[in-house]
C-alpha cells in the first residue's frame, strides 16, 4: 500500500463532525483560556467555541462568538482537549486563521488573527476580506 496513513480515512458516517486542525487553529493560551471558561461554565466536554462570520462591524464583517456545540457541517480544530468549531459559511474566510486569548491593556479576550483579512478595526472584532490567503 503506497499510503498507509489513508486507510480507513474514508470510513465515516455522514452526520459525523470532522477535524480539519490546518482550518482554524488556536494558540495554547486560547485552548487554556477556553479550557478554563468551559468548566467555569460547567459546559460538556463535548462543547466548544463556535466561530462564525455576519455582515457588521466597521470594517464589513464582524466575528460571532459563542460558547456551546457545534453542528453536524462545522468543521473542528481541537488543541489540548478543547475544541473551536468553524461554521461551514465562514470557512472560506477563517481558512488559516489562528485564535488567540491576550489580556493587555487594551483588555482581555479572544482574537481572530486571519491571513484573509485585507483590514481590521483597531478593536479586531471586524474586518474586511481580501483574497483567501489559503485555497479551499
Amino acid at each position: 500500500m503506497l499510503f498507509p496513513f489513508v486507510q480507513g480515512f474514508f470510513d465515516f458516517p455522514c452526520s459525523a463532525t470532522y477535524l480539519f486542525p490546518q482550518m482554524m487553529t488556536m494558540t495554547e493560551n486560547a485552548a487554556g483560556e477556553l479550557k478554563s471558561l468551559l468548566a467555569a461554565k460547567g459546559l460538556a466536554d463535548d462543547c466548544g467555541l463556535r466561530i462564525g462570520i455576519s455582515k457588521g462591524g466597521c470594517a464589513g464583517l464582524q466575528y460571532d462568538m459563542n460558547l456551546g456545540g457545534g453542528e453536524a457541517s462545522d468543521l473542528v480544530s481541537e488543541r489540548d482537549g478543547v475544541r473551536i468549531f468553524v461554521e461551514a459559511e465562514a470557512a472560506r474566510l477563517l481558512a488559516g486563521a489562528s485564535l488567540d486569548y491576550v489580556d493587555d491593556l487594551a483588555g482581555a479576550g479572544f482574537r481572530i488573527v486571519n491571513p484573509n483579512a485585507a483590514r481590521s478595526c483597531g478593536c479586531g472584532t471586524s474586518f474586511e476580506p481580501g483574497a483567501p490567503a489559503v485555497a479551499t
